[in-house]
């Protein structure tokens, strides 16, 4: 069910249905972080990494029905075949804002970080799976396709740089004083995360080369580093 949700964000031309598969991950995310339900901790953080991706799945999504008013288009296609994108719309900034919310809050950046280590209650395959490779990339996913929508303005180029650099230099020196090994991945995690963020904002394209390299790399590293975490645990 997760692995159909995300294929269905990631290849979602219309807006609404974009939406929809993002909270069915955050559904799915929060039945796997609990799966070992009699364990207080376990569903401690699965409704917290509910509460804050679903809360972000709802800024997301008027901040979608904003870019469908004012780019007059319900596809994602269709806002990226639009001149200037939505830079020229006097309701950039709060699209821009309400976006940003939603992918911040999907890709555990600071200060909606916390909940990603908490979801290392859930089994080790799912950690690999969902909380390195693929859910925690929704957001990231989402700012590079609405990079030529939304992108090149100043407040693009301030915002991501310094929540992206911010959430880079937390997760990694969080990471630093875990003595637990799935923590310790779960830190660095954030740490890549911010640094995607990060890349993205610049705005540059080798930049944004370097973060789709990254970001498949990523994944395939630290996937198999949790599954090797999970076996010495």
């Amino acid at each position: 069910l997760f692995m159909g949700a995300m294929l269905g964000l990631v290849l979602a031309d219309d807006l609404l249905s974009l939406f929809v598969f993002w909270e069915l991950t955050s559904i799915t995310s929060f039945l796997l972080i609990g799966f070992d339900h009699e364990r207080e901790a376990a569903r401690r953080a699965a409704l917290q990494a509910l509460l804050v991706t679903g809360g972000g799945g709802l800024a997301l999504m008027a901040g979608l029905i904003l870019a469908g008013l004012a780019g007059g288009t319900t596809t994602l296609s269709g806002l990226l075949a639009l001149p200037d994108g939505l830079r020229d719309s006097a309701l950039y900034l709060p699209i821009l804002v309400l976006v940003l919310a939603g992918a911040f809050s999907k890709s555990a950046q600071v200060p909606l970080h916390f909940w990603l280590p908490n979801a290392m209650e859930a089994p080790t395959p799912v950690s690999a799976y969902l909380h390195s490779a693929t859910m925690v990339k929704a957001g990231v996913y989402l700012l590079m396709r609405l990079a030529p929508v939304l992108g090149g303005t100043p407040e693009w180029t301030i915002v991501l740089p310094v929540f992206g650099g911010a959430t880079l230099l937390a997760g990694g020196l969080l990471a630093v004083r875990q003595t637990d090994l799935k923590l310790m991945l779960a830190y660095t995690t954030v740490a890549s995360l911010g640094l995607l963020v990060m890349l993205i904002g610049t705005g540059e394209a080798r930049a944004i080369e370097g973060a789709v390299i990254y970001l498949v790399a990523h994944s395939l590293f630290k996937g198999a580093l949790f599954m090797v975490a999970g076996a010495v645990d």
